[in-house]
């Protein structure tokens, strides 16, 4: 749409014709929304260029960028596979994880040393598994952004095990309380993987097989575009 806009496009229905379908929106509001490029300045849609350009250029560097720090994490790919599989993970996070904590996490002698490293859990108060405690240490500012997109991102998984730990807690302790509680759960998790060397295993009761397959088929695609190796595992029945 925004291309169409920079090209001189006048006609309201072809530019709302042009809308994503996902786009929450009906036709009728878009072409009223875009209404205005009848009489749109010249300079606007230069403008319009411009901002395109410049993010086409951003785009292509963050390609760039990936490509480079896939290339430096090649031998570690069995452990960034691994991490990519748990739910809220991706490929990117995987990378950035184990930038910062290494392929193993032999630094950490324990999950705890690294939820303590983290600052991925508030205080010491806590009571039959619920910290009570308002104050987060200080800690890996990187790693607990990380941890936090990835808990927002793993709750929306449906059946999975984080789904049903957000349900079951956040009417009580509300939604950043809970978050941050599946947070810790995912930096012990992060350990357990790499420092083990073991796989993710689905603990929720109805994750379909359609949606592992979809999420399974995605983060192939992901690796092998950045490069690595990567052979689709068979699931059993």
């Amino acid at each position: 749409m925004l291309h169409a806009l920079a090209d001189g496009e006048t006609d309201p229905a072809a530019v709302a014709a042009l809308a994503h379908q996902c786009l929450r929106a009906t036709s009728a509001e878009l072409r009223d929304a875009l209404g205005a490029c009848t009489e749109l300045n010249p300079v606007y849609r230069r403008l319009i260029r411009l901002a395109l350009d410049d993010l086409q250029l951003i785009e292509q560097q963050i390609g760039q960028l990936d490509q480079e720090i896939a290339s430096l994490l090649r031998e570690h790919q069995d452990a960034v596979q691994r991490l990519a599989e748990v739910p809220g993970l991706g490929v990117d996070s995987a990378q950035q994880i184990i930038a910062e904590v290494g392929a193993k996490a032999a630094t950490f002698a324990s999950a705890k040393n690294l939820v303590s490293w983290v600052g991925a859990c508030p205080g010491e108060e806590e009571s039959a598994g619920v910290n009570r405690s308002k104050r987060s240490p200080k800690g890996n500012r990187q790693m607990r952004r990380i941890l936090n997109q990835a808990a927002n991102a793993a709750v929306k998984h449906k059946g999975s095990i984080f789904e049903i730990v957000y349900r079951r807690f956040v009417s009580r302790l509300g939604h950043n309380k809970t978050i941050g509680a599946i947070a810790h759960r995912l930096c012990q998790l992060i350990w357990i993987i790499l420092h083990k060397g073991v796989r993710y295993e689905e603990r929720g009761p109805s994750v379909c097989e359609k949606a592992k397959r979809v999420r399974t088929s995605r983060m192939i695609r992901t690796l092998r575009a950045l490069g690595y190796r990567v052979e689709p595992a068979v699931i059993p029945a």
